[in-house]
């Protein structure tokens, strides 16, 4: 507390109503936003002589002024709370950084609807499936609902500009609504079921589907029936992944672990009696802050954050008790017009979810403690900033290098989670291409790296591409065309250079939807591309320039039949080198000791062959 502030005689003044304090340092910052039931009581109890704890020592000590602001009840001063903790981001409150809002599956209102991810305002008209708990999650699902239903998913400038069917046509992922390959009452047909489906009416799906089959089938149109008949064994095959139960509907699932300073929330997103996926958070927290502070800090803001355009489940169901449970239903009840229960205390199926994300919780914290600056934490990193909802357990790059077109050479690179695996490198000569065309080059390895690759290979779950947006197309084309007959296949990410081509400025870009995204210059997830990056750029330079320096120290004359070492080196030594060798006439080269007219007539064409 600094000398200029007089506790004894700011309490004084003081009511004893609810309501919102702000403290400030000298500098006249925020440094620490509460509420109160009683702002005496608890304004007060700050100035005792002796503190409970570190971080209250700390607090006091910098507070210059404090400001309240009175509210007619401790709903209303948990909704206030939350607003200024948003507002000024204090140094010493528990800050959940979640300011992006959440990701939908989009189906687009066009005479022929497109599924698309969408994140952000909701200004299209259509019907918006959600809210995912991350872009990976949505990507699975988008990935997943193409190969159930056969509706497009590519852009409008790209669907009005076709003439005849795309690649997704011809591996049966969507029907051709762009070029009419589908009528307009069957395409609408598969946009229902796809609704219902993401509505999670699985077995509505289903028994529509069978009374398609039925009726195909004594139509005799066994082509139409075999196709239901696959539908329906995939839907099925899907249900029984997704399924949790028939009667567990939307809810929450938080399970949390503490330790060493680092907090994990993990939260297990359940809708429709699906698990929608899961996704950990970790606040930030001051130090020597108690279990139950980040509790309440991390429900508050995660829960009264209305910019997230979260839709919110009927349950909450949180491993461990907070100060605050009744109050902040009912500030979310009254902010969002939304009843909510929330519970710490369950049993049977609930209590099984719970120890999930509990554990998922605490393995989070454990391996972030252990594995502080190393690769397995810039691992954990990317899978945060790519918003993965699978573990990332094999990354490659390739990169194309050349001069000037000569002795092209790709690279693969493979990092696991203990970094760059060596044994795994190679390199692919690329023959058979017009000289400079990385995109026939990049096409060559892409090719030959997943040639007849089946479910028991050696699969990545990130491709990087070393290149701007063309050559990650054609990346993309030919991982389509090499894993339409796998359930798996790796998500491509092309690394375009930045600026000046200065580190820290590159663009990554999605292979399947296009999306460019930026990471900042700082972040540990970046940091690792940029390794996997540069070391496949080292790999296909050292492998560039050794075969330019074989090619170069190679003489053209070997090629020829009938000239030996012997030959050779009187050719080079006679005319004075290979240049002048082949810019002589076939009587110069008669002349030369040991060359016949009929050699030199030989040698003659096929230096100029």
């Amino acid at each position: 507390m600094t000398d200029s502030f007089n506790a004894a005689l700011f309490l004084k003044s003081v009511s004893s109503s609810a309501g919102v304090y702000r403290m400030y340092d000298a500098r006249g910052s925020v440094i620490y936003v509460g509420k109160a039931k009683d702002l005496k009581k608890r304004l007060s109890s700050y100035f005792r002589r002796n503190l409970p704890n570190v971080k209250t020592q700390a607090l006091v000590s910098h507070i210059a002024n404090i400001d309240v602001t009175l509210t007619h009840s401790e709903t209303d001063a948990l909704i206030l709370e939350n607003d200024y903790i948003k507002q000024y981001m204090p140094k010493y409150n528990v800050l959940l950084r979640d300011d992006k809002s959440y990701p939908y599956i989009f189906l687009s209102g066009h005479k022929h609807p497109r599924l698309a991810y969408h994140r952000g305002p909701q200004r299209e008209k259509g019907h918006y499936f959600g809210p995912y708990p991350n872009g990976g999650a949505v990507r699975e699902s988008l990935h997943l609902m193409q190969k159930l239903f056969p509706i497009r998913q590519c852009d409008d400038l790209y669907y009005k500009a076709r003439s005849r069917p795309c690649l997704q046509y011809q591996i049966a992922r969507c029907s051709g609504p762009c070029v009419a390959k589908v009528s307009d009452e069957e395409y609408q047909e598969q946009v229902k079921l796809a609704t219902l489906f993401l509505k999670g009416k699985d077995q509505q799906v289903v028994g529509e589907l069978v009374g398609k089959m039925e009726t195909a089938s004594q139509s005799l149109q066994f082509e139409d029936a075999a196709r239901y008949r696959d539908q329906i064994s995939a839907l099925r095959r899907v249900a029984e992944q997704q399924e949790v139960s028939n009667d567990s509907g939307d809810m929450d699932v938080i399970g949390v672990y503490y330790s060493s300073g680092i907090a994990c929330f993990h939260l297990l997103f359940i809708r429709s009696g699906k698990i929608f996926g899961s996704r950990s958070y970790y606040p930030a927290i001051p130090d020597k802050t108690e279990l139950s502070e980040i509790l309440r800090a991390f429900m508050l803001q995660f829960y009264l954050n209305f910019d997230s355009q979260r839709t919110l489940p009927k349950e909450i169901i949180v491993s461990h008790a907070f100060d605050d449970i009744h109050e902040l239903e009912l500030a979310i009840e009254q902010a969002l017009s939304k009843s909510v229960a929330i519970k710490t205390k369950v049993r049977s199926e609930r209590a099984s979810f719970l120890r999930i994300a509990e554990t998922n919780a605490h393995h989070a914290v454990e391996t972030r403690l252990s594995h502080q600056n190393t690769v397995e934490e810039r691992f954990l990193l990317l899978e945060e900033a790519l918003e993965q909802s699978q573990a990332i357990a094999r990354m490659e790059c390739f990169d194309i290098s050349h001069t000037m077109g000569e002795s092209t050479v790709a690279s693969c690179v493979v990092f696991n989670r203990q970094g760059p695996s060596k044994a795994d490198y190679r390199r692919y000569n690329i023959n058979d291409i017009t000289p400079g065309d990385d995109y026939a080059a990049m096409k060559q390895a892409i090719s030959r790296r997943f040639d007849k690759i089946d479910a028991s290979g050696k699969i990545p779950d990130i491709l990087f591409i070393d290149g701007g947006i063309g050559q990650l197309r054609i990346a993309q084309k030919v991982v389509n065309e090499k894993f339409v007959h796998l359930d798996v296949a790796p998500t491509l990410i092309g690394i375009a250079k930045g600026e000046g081509r200065k580190p820290g400025l590159e663009t990554l870009i999605y292979g399947e939807n296009e999306i460019a995204f930026n990471l900042p210059a700082d972040s540990g997830a970046l940091h690792l591309i940029q390794h996997i990056r540069d070391e496949s750029h080292r790999f296909a330079i050292t492998g560039h320039r050794n075969k330019r320096q074989k090619t170069r120290n190679t003489s053209s004359l070997e090629s020829i039949a009938g000239v030996g070492p012997k030959r050779r080196k009187a050719l080079l030594q006679y005319l004075g080198g290979l240049q002048q060798v082949k810019g002589a006439s076939v009587a110069e080269l008669a002349k030369v000791p040991g060359i016949s007219l009929e050699m030199a007539q030989t040698i003659h064409d096929a230096l100029r062959g």
